[in-house]
């Protein structure tokens, strides 16, 4: 019974990652709108070497009263974002780190969401046959900690793909694929750099996990007890969709920090733009004010809607599949 409900999200979380994966994307990108690029303070003369990497000419020196030149950075929307996308990287870009996606959702997912059912049926009261709320919201967050502990690794690959068109030619990383990445980065950053931001992995995922599979539970038992719909796919979609609001609401905030965490560059001798999730918060929130936790929602509930949906609708369809075996 306990594999059943591993091999049932598995499935469920692969087909769902997969086919809104063009939004997660789009999400990335715009969660990174507005970082700062690693700071080099022109007016500093003892600073004036690093400049030999940009030109590799050594007559050009930053005039001492010129002012900082900062990038202006458009504030884009998904429509437009996505459209970008499209425009100068192909409509190819739109999948970048799928390979990542289908390893997350292998090892996340399938972990979370089997840890959950396993959960709700060691705690669901025999006389009454409940799950009550308190205890589906602390299998979720238990599953989902769990979850992201073990999926970590190709998150961070992941992030690093969708987001590596963003920056300027020379500086990308092109990995290959999720293997590829994985590998690279142990070899030039170390093991420890495959658990970057996990931290914010596992309080996002705890966060999610609760917020979403409790949510989704809760809203399918409060329709079919009240008779509004039977237990079939209206109802299914209804209780998956506000789940899903639930989720990108409770867990938007770490997920910008999420990501910029995972997708700094890290060079030798070169300070990292955060030294962890809270001096990244607080960096965000100074520069861009506090809504900048929010940025990338809409494209966070326009995935996490129809990822949400796709992932219980399917989940349902799959039980129905495996309910002789």
């Amino acid at each position: 019974m306990g594999a059943k409900g591993f091999v049932e999200g598995g499935i469920a979380s692969i087909v769902a990652g997969c086919s809104t994966h063009p939004l997660d994307l789009i999400k990335v990108r715009m969660q990174l709108q507005g970082e700062s690029a690693p700071a080099v303070p022109v007016s500093n003369p003892s600073l004036r070497p690093a400049f030999a990497y940009n030109g590799g000419v050594g007559s050009t020196v930053a005039m001492p009263h010129a002012p900082p030149q900062v990038a202006t950075v458009a504030k884009s929307g998904p429509v437009s974002v996505g459209l970008k996308i499209y425009q100068t990287e192909g409509i190819s870009a739109l999948f970048s780190g799928i390979s990542a996606t289908v390893l997350r959702q292998t090892l996340y997912s399938t972990t979370r969401m089997g840890l959950y059912e396993i959960f709700r049926n060691k705690w669901t009261d025999e006389a009454t046959g409940t799950f009550p709320l308190t205890r589906k919201i602390t299998a979720g967050l238990l599953a989902g900690g769990i979850g992201a502990a073990v999926g970590n690794p190709a998150d961070v690959a992941m992030v690093r793909m969708q987001a590596d068109g963003r920056l300027p030619v020379a500086q990308r990383r092109n990995y290959k694929s999720v293997g590829d990445a994985i590998t690279r980065m142990v070899k030039q950053e170390g093991v420890t750099s495959l658990w970057r931001g996990s931290s914010l992995t596992v309080n996002r995922a705890m966060i999610v996990t609760a917020s979403q599979l409790a949510s989704y539970d809760q809203f399918k038992e409060t329709i079919i007890k009240n008779g509004i719909m039977s237990d079939g796919l209206g109802t299914h979609v209804t209780a998956s969709f506000a789940a899903g609001f639930v989720a990108s609401v409770a867990s938007n905030p770490v997920d910008v920090i999420k990501t910029r965490v995972m997708n700094m560059k890290v060079e030798e001798g070169v300070a990292p733009p955060y030294k962890g999730a809270v001096d990244c918060a607080l960096k965000t929130v100074r520069a861009e004010g506090p809504m900048a936790l929010y940025k990338g929602f809409i494209p966070t509930i326009s995935r996490q809607g129809p990822f949400t949906v796709v992932l219980f609708v399917t989940l349902e369809q799959v039980r129905k599949l495996l309910k002789d075996f």
